[in-house]
């Protein structure tokens, strides 16, 4: 039996332009695409319309070009799909799987932040001011990261019955990347480790739609002195285009690859050929976050 081909993606959220924490997920997940000859895909997830930033996306594709990362096939754009999200939470709906909510964040603030399920048998019927809830498990989720190790999760006592669609109508994250991963026969996951807390919710989901869920790999977060991780949010700096070569190295570095001196100016093309060849993830450090002063310099 021959073994699955690779099949990698990069997923960002048009919120603002990359940043270098961004720039280094969109790195890893290429490298480990390209070293195992698997095919990089690209989908923007743009469902949460309000955040998404005017030309955000166009500035995210053209600075992945810049960078010499070109992916695979068309770009999905995930606000083009609600149909089919909404469909699969129909069926949970009509299953008794899901349920709809009207619980607000303050009540369940009032239950350390996992929900207690008081609507779960309510049987609230469709409004448009309600959140649908799937519900979660009793025993642990588990996994086994390539970098990080074991990790699991009791849902029902550490999260609760999740939203899968919320109150504004907007589908959730984790119902959205799960459909969509299946759809596109997504093997292996490389992002960021602050989405390692979501991975047992999607696991989940994985088999509630009765799919095979993906291989992990979740590198460390960039922190700023503060303990703040970069981020849009925080109005990090956008990534230099006319700055690709060195910045590119930079990132090659921080990623721990420890790309030869005499690849500093290379252009960004032999300097992914050469990560790709060499990529070894096992020298990343399992840790979740990594502060900004303490990554190699161009």
């Amino acid at each position: 039996m021959h073994p699955q081909p690779y099949i990698g993606r990069f997923a960002p959220t048009p919120s603002g332009h990359l940043h270098f924490g961004s720039l280094l997920a969109a790195l890893a997940s290429y490298l480990d695409a390209r070293s195992h000859a698997g095919s990089w895909l690209l989908r923007v997830e743009d469902l949460d319309q309000p955040r998404c930033v005017p030309g955000a996306t166009d500035h995210i594709l053209r600075t992945l070009e810049a960078y010499g990362m070109v992916w695979d096939g068309e770009v999905i754009r995930q606000n083009q799909r609600v149909a089919l999200y909404q469909q699969v939470i129909d069926n949970w709906l009509d299953s008794g799987l899901a349920y709809y909510c009207d619980c607000s964040r303050q009540h369940i603030a009032k239950h350390g932040g996992v929900y207690p399920g008081t609507c779960r048998n309510r049987h609230l019927p469709f409004a448009h001011t309600h959140a649908v809830r799937v519900q979660a498990p009793q025993h642990e989720i588990c996994f086994t990261d390539r970098l990080q190790g074991y990790f699991g999760q009791r849902l029902a006592a550490e999260v609760g019955d999740f939203v899968v669609k919320r109150r504004d109508g907007v589908i959730a994250y984790q119902l959205a990347v799960v459909i969509d991963d299946i759809a596109q026969g997504v093997t292996d996951i490389v992002r960021g480790a602050d989405l390692i807390d979501s991975t047992p919710r999607q696991l989940w989901l994985y088999q509630l739609l009765k799919s095979e869920p993906p291989r992990y790999l979740h590198i460390p977060l960039v922190m700023r002195q503060q303990g703040e991780k970069l981020s849009k949010r925080l109005a990090s700096p956008p990534i230099d285009t006319s700055m690709a070569p060195a910045t590119l190295f930079k990132a090659i570095a921080a990623l721990a690859q420890e790309p030869p001196a005499d690849l500093r100016n290379a252009p960004v093309g032999e300097q992914l050929a050469w990560a790709s060849n060499n990529w070894s993830p096992e020298r990343l450090p399992a840790a979740l976050q990594l502060l900004e002063s303490t990554l190699p310099q161009a």
